[in-house]
């Protein structure tokens, strides 16, 4: 019976690892489509980039970074510098052992969180699209996946002092999307706005993105691979909680769309397809964190309000004069610590303790992100360089950091 039940929760465990996979092509999808069509190599680029190296740092230090002690897939400080090349701590029969899990083999676990190491870089890449550095990027990713999310899971994940403290985040509101998003807002903040994007009245000015419906695609692909990224989190195939997860994720993100459209309707008097999705992409942040923990009413009550801080979000970062092409600062940053502390609010675990267990959370780790994003990336600034030239960013960094065109039948002039 157990080895059914362990075959079952692996494959189960696997799927969800091939869903969060499939996410990226979701994100890269959304910020070419929410970008100028000069700039989107540059962008794809940036995405495969970090799935790549972001798989080959959590083997060689995230993973132990994470759980230290209690794996030694590649080791990293002195007390886990056990085998930083050998993946050999279980041999395929001792991966198979249920006493290291009972439901999903070591190989499955470290493939499935590594999946998620890679996000956090994946939401910086949208905010500062269009002008930094191919180069600095790189750079950036790999410290900022290197070692800052590894050591901010290592506290609730990796039974860290959050953890004991009885912080809850069930599938990375907070350590996953507000990693990423702290370090979008500090990235965004020392990279200045693109060219053209606030007049000389200060105001915004909108700079449309070249292909909407590849966006929307992008958006709906999220959708379908958060099934894996929430519904993987339960850590088995228990048939009652994993469809629970399901059916909260899709009804806050349901919620979030709708609560995003009719308050972007109401203030702008228009039917904006891109706030409409953003909207979606908040709700499935803002359930993340408590998606286990909430009933029907509670899932639909934390996508509405996340759709509304969408809308108010992405007015706030342009009333603040930041340049983020893709609302990632909003949906990832904002939704994410939403959701964070609504798992206080609603849901199995609301009270006042658990809440201002969670404030604590979101602050302690925000202040870490923000501290060591500014750190990597003043020095990075300081020293190679964040942003391109003004004129790589007018004509494109496709041409100048690529030399080819994603479109290359249409003109120079097809392409602005």
């Amino acid at each position: 019976m157990e080895t059914t039940v362990s075959t079952v929760d692996n494959v189960w465990m696997m799927i969800c690892t091939g869903l969060v996979f499939f996410m990226h092509l979701g994100f890269a999808f959304l910020e070419i489509g929410l970008t100028r069509q000069k700039n989107t190599i540059n962008i794809l680029f940036k995405n495969i980039f970090i799935i790549t190296i972001g798989l080959i740092l959590y083997a060689l230090v995230g993973f132990n970074l994470m759980y230290p002690g209690s794996f030694s897939l590649g080791g990293v400080l002195p007390d886990y510098f056990v085998d930083l090349f050998g993946l050999s701590a279980p041999t395929v029969e001792g991966a198979l052992d249920l006493s290291y899990n009972a439901g999903y083999t070591y190989w499955t676990d470290f493939l499935f969180q590594g999946m998620f190491a890679a996000t956090a870089a994946t939401i910086v890449s949208g905010a500062v699209a269009e002008r930094i550095k191919l180069p600095s990027f790189m750079l950036f990713t790999i410290l900022y996946v290197g070692l800052v999310y590894p050591i901010v899971g290592s506290w609730k994940w990796g039974t860290g002092f959050l953890d004991g403290w009885g912080f809850y985040d069930f599938a990375g509101s907070t350590l996953v999307h507000s990693v990423g998003g702290w370090a979008a807002l500090v990235a965004v903040a020392l990279l200045g706005a693109r060219i053209g994007k606030f007049g000389k009245d200060g105001k915004p000015k909108a700079i449309p993105g070249h292909n909407i419906p590849l966006a929307t695609a992008g958006v709906l692909i999220l959708w379908l691979g958060w099934f894996g990224f929430n519904g993987g989190s339960v850590l088995s195939a228990d048939p009652g909680l994993t469809s629970l997860v399901l059916v909260t994720t899709c009804l806050a993100a349901a919620a979030g769309g709708l609560a995003s459209f009719f308050m972007s309707t109401i203030l702008y008097k228009n039917y904006d397809l891109t706030m409409f999705l953003n909207g979606i992409l908040g709700g499935l942040v803002g359930i993340t964190a408590g998606a286990d923990k909430m009933g029907i009413t509670d899932a639909i009550l934390i996508g509405l309000i996340a759709g509304v801080i969408i809308v108010l979000g992405v007015a706030l970062i342009d009333k603040l004069k930041l340049d983020d092409p893709v609302g990632a600062i909003a949906v990832h940053l904002i939704c994410g610590i939403w959701g964070t502390l609504a798992v206080g609010i609603f849901g199995e675990l609301a009270s006042l303790n658990q809440f201002l267990v969670q404030l604590a959370g979101v602050g302690i780790i925000g202040a870490f992100c923000v501290v060591t994003a500014f750190l990597f990336l003043f020095t990075i600034k300081k020293t190679i360089g964040l942003r391109v030239s003004k004129e790589e960013e007018v004509e494109g960094l496709d041409i100048h950091e690529h030399g080819m065109d994603a479109y290359p039948d249409f003109t120079l002039d097809q392409m602005s």
